[in-house]
């Protein structure tokens, strides 16, 4: 595995002086603190929207999503009945997808009762190891519901919680160092991966989500 100075260096020459000011930073764990449910909720679904789909049209529907899903208060959605779902599913205001609109029922109810275990989704966040983040990538994939590959981590980078993302770059980046395998979505491709971005962590002080970016600058595209 090469040692990060090498990958900054390699970064730098393919990025140029521009490197450091287009490299992303975590939030605080006051400001993921400060973040209500609903907007958890709401952000998870904008992900779960977006995956595998166009982004712009998701955001021009937005406010749709908005008015549908009642602001997306996670109690009030975690006790809705799968019929008003169906319905939901098919409102014009919103992108008509009937498993997608599944997933805000499981979604809510996996925050509600999160929140009734740490006080609050945001504490959940931000009491989280970043040493062990594909751990919490498990949990969002084994409570809630179309939260894997990386939509999970992507909702998460979109938060401001510290994570890697396994991009087309950073898994050509890592299958290129023999970190990880062909696929890069395997228990023992997380496990390696996070041991490899635990020790770049240690040797330049940096938080998982600047290494991640750095390291997808390392493969020309």
């Amino acid at each position: 595995m090469q040692n990060f100075e090498h990958i900054y260096a390699m970064a730098l020459a393919h990025k140029g002086p521009t490197l450091e000011e287009s490299l992303p930073h975590p939030q605080p764990a006051e400001a993921l603190l400060a973040i209500s449910d609903d907007r958890y909720l709401a952000s998870m679904t904008r992900s779960v929207f977006q995956s595998g789909f166009v982004w712009r049209v998701v955001e021009h529907k937005w406010p749709g999503f908005e008015t549908v899903f009642q602001h997306f208060n996670p109690e009030l959605l975690s006790i809705l009945p799968e019929d008003v779902y169906g319905q939901m599913a098919t409102d014009q205001r919103i992108i008509r997808n009937g498993q997608k609109v599944q997933t805000v029922r499981k979604n809510a109810q996996m925050i509600v009762d999160i929140t009734a275990e740490h006080g609050s989704f945001g504490r959940f966040l931000a009491q989280w190891p970043a040493d062990n983040i594909v751990g919490l990538w498990e949990v969002l994939v084994k409570r809630g519901a179309r939260l894997g590959g990386n939509t999970g981590p992507f909702f998460l980078r979109r938060q401001g919680k510290d994570t890697f993302l396994f991009t087309r770059d950073v898994t050509v980046a890592l299958q290129r160092m023999d970190i990880i395998g062909k696929n890069p979505h395997t228990k023992g491709s997380g496990k390696a991966a996070q041991l490899a971005f635990n020790t770049w962590c240690q040797q330049s002080g940096r938080s998982l989500s600047e290494i991640s970016r750095i390291l997808s600058y390392t493969v020309v595209s």
